[in-house]
């Protein structure tokens, strides 16, 4: 299944480098709170692959933080990852 890097985590004066907000089509936190523990993977242009894994929901529109082992580089937002 595809989704989409949205942004990173971020707060007012702080951003999360290794956490990302995913998007896999989920209407709302009930929903999103399915894909809470599985694994995801973005790869680059180039073919390197960054894993990483769902942590759990994030506000109520369905969207979900994922926490990856590196963090991804800027050029990733907007992009596919695919989760396992």
């Amino acid at each position: 299944m595809k989704g989409k890097v949205v942004q990173f985590r971020r707060g007012r004066k702080t951003v999360h480098e290794r956490h990302f907000l995913l998007d896999f089509g989920a209407k709302n936190r009930i929903e999103a709170q399915k894909f809470v523990g599985k694994e995801v993977t973005w790869t680059s242009p180039a073919g390197k692959a960054i894993r990483g894994k769902v942590s759990g929901a994030h506000g109520n529109k369905g969207l979900v933080r994922a926490i990856f082992e590196i963090g991804l580089p800027g050029q990733a937002i907007t992009t596919e990852v695919e989760i396992k």
